[in-house]
């Protein structure tokens, strides 16, 4: 299946070697290009995307400010006629930096960086989906989108699931957090981690689960929990 992609430039010349270039790449599948950035922006926020090029000076918003906004980032490419943008774009997270006027031999190095880093991501991804817990001398299989809730018990961690009984496991909460993926669960308490999907609401320092049960944030993990629900307040 082709890596999904748009291109983002004011100046339609170099819009048109960008988007030649990506019909010769058979990876690659052109979903639209822009010579307006804004228009482009709003289009990144209701797409999923792959791969973005994008020019760096632009009228109305810079590249690198139009980037720097997206809560979800695609592999970004800038595409600019001026050296000293580089730093910052990479300080952005950037696969490449491509300085115009740009050759397809240097357009596919980028593309390979790019494709190469969303197939490590989806097999980090992929990784992350489940993993193995010891528990009554044997090795069980958790499915981290079955996990409930986790809780700290004495010496031992117990893992509640849906439509199975929890999992007894001989380990800490910190050791359980390293098997779970960040992104996806926090631990707001001593004795508790839960999955931010299974949050309802949350109520001063009380999170509720869509199971009904309920949870204290403690002062420790108060503030990790408000910039994670909150990531534009960090």
């Amino acid at each position: 299946m082709p890596f999904t992609c748009i291109a983002i430039d004011d100046e339609p010349l170099a819009l048109k070697l960008i988007e030649g270039y990506i019909r010769r790449m058979p990876q690659l599948k052109l979903i639209q290009t822009f010579e307006d950035a804004i228009a482009g922006s709003e289009f990144i926020r209701h797409h999923a995307v792959d791969i973005l090029f994008i020019d760096i000076e632009m009228p109305d918003i810079s590249g690198l400010a139009l980037v720097s906004a997206l809560s979800e980032k695609p592999q970004v490419i800038f595409t600019t006629a001026y050296k000293n943008f580089a730093y910052e774009g990479f300080e952005l997270d950037a696969v490449d930096f491509l300085l115009k006027p740009i050759s397809f031999e240097r357009f596919k190095k980028a593309v390979n960086k790019a494709v190469d880093a969303i197939e490590k991501k989806t097999i980090r991804n992929n990784e992350a989906e489940h993993f193995f817990i010891w528990s009554e001398y044997k090795q069980v299989k958790i499915i981290t989108s079955h996990i409930l809730y986790i809780e700290a018990k004495d010496d031992y961690v117990c893992v509640y699931l849906k439509n199975a009984r929890p999992v007894l496991t001989l380990i800490t909460l910190k050791e359980m957090l390293t098997k779970l993926p960040a992104d996806k669960f926090l631990r707001i308490h001593r004795s508790y981690i839960i999955p931010l999907y299974e949050i309802q609401e949350v109520s001063g320092r009380k999170v509720r689960l869509h199971s009904g049960k309920e949870f204290p944030v403690s002062n420790s993990y108060y503030n990790e929990f408000k910039n994670t629900l909150n990531p534009k307040n960090t």
